[in-house]
C-alpha cells in the first residue's frame, strides 16, 4: 500500500433519487475511506455536483476515479487534487458554560482567524454562558481552529459540513 494523502474529486451527477446512495455505496463496498462528501444542485436543476474528499494512495485513487466514471449517473469526474482550486468548509462551533472573559477570548479567536480572510470566522449567536462561531475557512484551517478551541475551552460542540470546491480561474488559488 502506498502513501495515503487527502484527495479531492468533483462529480457532476444526474440529480435523481438514489444517486447519492449509489455513490456512497461504491465507497463503502470497496472500503474506501471518505473524509467528506457534499452535494448541491448546479446551475442546471437536473445536475448536482458532489465534492468528495478521500484519503487514498495513488493506486486506490485511480481505481476510485475509474469506478466513478463507469457509473451511469455520473456525467463527469474532475480530479481537484493537483489543480488550482477555491475550497472552503462550513463549520459551526458552540462554546458552552463560559464566563464573560472566555466570551471575549472567543471573539478574539474569531478575529484572529479572520485576518487572512475577512469575516471567515464570526460569532453568530451568543447566550448568557455560550457563544456560537461560524467558520468558512479551508479544512486545514478549520482543523487548527477546532484544535485551539479544544485547548482553550472544556465544553464545545462542533459540526462540520464538508468542503465544497471549484476549479480556479487563475493559478493563485487554494
Amino acid at each position: 500500500m502506498g502513501i495515503l494523502k487527502n484527495r479531492y474529486i468533483a462529480l457532476y451527477v444526474e440529480n435523481e433519487v438514489g444517486v447519492l446512495a449509489k455513490v456512497s455505496g461504491l465507497f463503502s463496498a470497496k472500503s474506501y475511506n471518505l473524509q467528506s462528501l457534499t452535494v448541491g444542485r448546479t446551475e442546471h436543476e437536473d445536475i448536482s455536483r458532489m465534492t468528495i474528499s478521500v484519503s487514498a494512495d495513488d493506486v486506490t485513487f485511480e481505481q476510485i476515479k475509474k469506478q466513478l466514471n463507469r457509473m451511469v449517473e455520473v456525467i463527469k469526474v474532475v480530479d481537484l487534487t493537483e489543480i488550482p482550486t477555491h475550497m472552503k468548509e462550513l463549520l459551526f462551533a458552540k462554546i458552552k458554560r463560559i464566563d464573560e472573559s472566555q466570551k471575549e477570548e472567543a471573539f478574539r479567536i474569531a478575529e484572529t482567524f479572520s485576518t487572512s480572510s475577512p469575516h471567515a470566522v464570526q460569532v453568530i449567536d451568543i447566550g448568557t454562558d455560550s457563544v456560537m462561531l461560524q467558520s468558512t475557512l479551508t479544512e486545514r484551517r478549520n482543523d487548527d481552529l477546532v484544535r485551539l478551541l479544544r485547548e482553550t475551552y472544556k465544553h464545545i460542540d462542533v459540526v462540520r459540513g464538508g468542503s465544497v470546491a471549484m476549479e480556479g480561474i487563475s493559478t493563485s488559488c487554494r
